[in-house]
This record gives structure tokens, sequence and C-alpha cells, in this order.
């Protein structure tokens, strides 16, 4: 296959894979199934199943009765753009890997087509070369929370809409955003997201789930669970397996249509001297069971959404 036709392929699979959140969060396992190498695939297909939790929170009795109907629509689409974003520029690099392997030489090069980061192209060919696993995960990390910083969480409509709004602002403050990793014991791991703005904030989240994901007594129970779950977008995936109230949504592809982005934003973020060099530094946590913490604070909320709607104004 000459270098033409291998672009026009990886262009028509990135946007058949990339019109909803399932379709993301499936395609990341599918390639981490052929390459468990590329690590960061697992930790973007759960990272993406909280996604899809999260958008389908918008559409309970709790949210509805907290969240006008305008600040429910841009909760979602920040959601959305950004692992819309994230996937746009990922998937063609994991793609290109699946060729270069197929092929048994680097086509990385072909990355420019698609207007990866230079940082990335040149972290692939050290992939490539010298075959460390980690290193490539925290690359693949770097890049992806500097990707979104400009078109996604500086941009203007998302910026004062979303960030700088009350409703945002409380979930902050009582660090109500997490990530979960479920097992299909019942267990929650994971983390509360905390300066959800400030991109080096993020980087240290995205190596501590990782950290997470792969500890070694307890990744085999989160890829049973991810093998045997398939995603449909709602927190029954994971609940089924606990004692727990459900919280109640219909199947995200039922409650949301497909969304058709553009992307006019093709600034490549790297540039040496903004580079910091904190964001190699290995950032581990021990895991910890925080299904109770996480909801007592879901509690804490549906107490609040009783109280008719006080962020209706938001």
């Amino acid at each position: 296959m000459n270098d033409s036709k291998m672009i026009n392929k990886i262009k028509i699979q990135t946007e058949k894979m990339n019109i909803n959140n399932i379709k993301r969060t499936n395609a990341y396992l599918y390639f981490f199934d052929d390459y468990p190498e590329i690590k960061w695939s697992f930790l973007a297909s759960m990272v993406s199943r909280n996604a899809g939790w999260n958008m389908t929170d918008l559409k309970t009795d709790t949210y509805q009765k907290l969240l006008s109907i305008k600040m429910v629509r841009y909760l979602f689409m920040t959601y959305e753009r950004a692992n819309w974003f994230i996937f746009s520029d990922a998937y063609p690099q994991l793609l290109i890997y699946h060729f270069s392997i197929m092929q048994k030489q680097p086509l990385f090069h072909l990355l420019k087509y698609f207007y990866v980061s230079t940082f990335m192209i040149d972290e692939w060919m050290h992939f490539w070369l010298h075959k460390n696993k980690n290193r490539l995960l925290y690359a693949q990390i770097i890049n992806e929370q500097n990707l979104i910083q400009k078109p996604v969480i500086e941009e203007p409509f998302f910026k004062w809409r979303v960030f700088h709004n009350i409703p945002y602002l409380l979930q902050e403050k009582i660090h109500l955003n997490a990530v979960l990793f479920p097992t299909l014991s019942g267990s929650l791991y994971g983390l509360s997201i905390k300066k959800f703005t400030d991109v080096t904030e993020r980087i240290n989240t995205g190596k501590k789930l990782a950290s997470i994901l792969f500890d070694e007594r307890l990744y085999q129970e989160f890829l049973a669970f991810a093998k045997k779950v398939y995603p449909d977008g709602t927190r029954r995936e994971y609940e089924q397996f606990l004692k727990k109230k459900y919280i109640t949504a219909d199947h995200l592809e039922e409650i949301y249509p497909n969304i058709t982005h553009e992307n006019k934003y093709r600034e490549d973020w790297y540039e040496p001297k903004n580079f910091l060099s904190v964001w190699w530094k290995k950032d581990m946590v021990q895991p910890q069971p925080i299904g109770d913490r996480f909801y007592k604070k879901r509690r804490t909320i549906e107490k609040i959404s009783g109280l008719t709607g006080i962020l209706k104004n938001g």
C-alpha cells in the first residue's frame, strides 16, 4: 500500500470511529487487544468510558434539577469536544503504528499529514528504536493534555461559559468529578479530578491514573471488566456489580446525537522552550477503593438538587 492510500484509509477509519463516545471507547480497547505494548490505548479507553458516564449523568433527574438546559448542553459539548479532539489526533498515530508493524518499517513520517505534534513524531521513533513502553505512555499523556489546552480549555466559549461558571466551579470545589476504574467484583478504584484547567495537573493526574490501571495486583481485574462489559455510556456498566442504587440514565447513543466537529486548530503545541521537564517525572499513587467516597458526594449532590434548582441561572 502506498503512502497516499494509507493516509486516505487512516482518515476514513478515524472519522468512522470518532462519531461518538461509544465508538471511541471501543476503538481504543480493540487496538490495545492487538498491541498491548501501547499502554496508553487502554488508559484512553477507560477514561473514555468515564466521559460517557459523565455525559449521561447530565440527563439524570439530579442534574436536570440542578442545571439549566443550556448548561447541560455546554457541559456535554465540553466532554465531547475534548474527547473528539484527542481521538482525532491519537487514533491516526495508533493506525500508523499498526501499518509500521505490518510493513516492518517505521512510517511515522506520515504523522505530519495528520498534524500530529513534532514531539510525538520523535517519541514514536524513539519507541520504535528502544521499545520503552512507559516512556511512550508518558509521552502520549503529555501530548493529549497539551493538545486540548488551547482549542478546548482556553477556547473562549468553553473558558467563559463552562470553566468560569458556577456549576463547574462547584464541582471543582467538592471534587465531584472522578475517573473510576471498575472491577467485576464491584470494587471501584481511581481518582478525583482537581484543577482540570491546568495542563500540568492534568498530566500528573494522567500519570497517576496509569499507575492505578497498570498496578500489577489490579490490572487483570480492570482488563477483565473492560473486555466483558460492553460500553453503553451509563453507570449501569459497573453498578450492576454494586449493592447500590443505580444512577438511572438511558444509553448514550439514545439520548445524544452524533456531533459533527470542525478542526480548524492546526498549530503544533510543542515548543522546546516551553516544555516542562517535570512532565516526564514519574508520578504514582497507591490504589485505594474510592467507591464509597464517590457515592457519598453523589448523595450530597442529590440533596442539593432537591432545593428547587439553585443553579438554574448558571
